[in-house]
């Protein structure tokens, strides 16, 4: 069997279909995992007193310890999910509409 040749910037369907599905995989992922961080940064700002009253005695942390150890792994949840939801669902979609033009 014998495949026509493809043009050079031509791209399969069930490579588009793939493409275009895992980017619609990627996207929820983000709007998701923003959502849990909104979640979680009202929960932190609602409750912040309670959680220096409970972990401050176990860890042996001052509450400003404690607010910058959760900034902190706010800023580091927002980054991952920028790193590996955001930025390749991005690419995605810029390859998927060079290549349909």
């Amino acid at each position: 069997m014998h495949l026509p040749p493809l043009e050079r910037n031509a791209m399969l369907d069930s490579t588009r279909d793939f493409f275009e599905a895992l980017a619609s995989v990627l996207l929820r992922c983000w709007v998701f995992g923003f959502l849990l961080l909104l979640f979680s940064t009202v929960v932190f700002m609602l409750t912040g007193d309670i959680v220096d009253r409970i972990h401050g005695p176990m860890f042996g942390l001052s509450p400003h310890e404690l607010d910058l150890i959760i900034y902190c792994g706010l800023g580091l949840f927002k980054l991952c999910l920028l790193i590996l939801f955001f930025f390749p669902w991005l690419a995605i979609k810029s390859v998927l509409k060079k290549s349909a033009s």
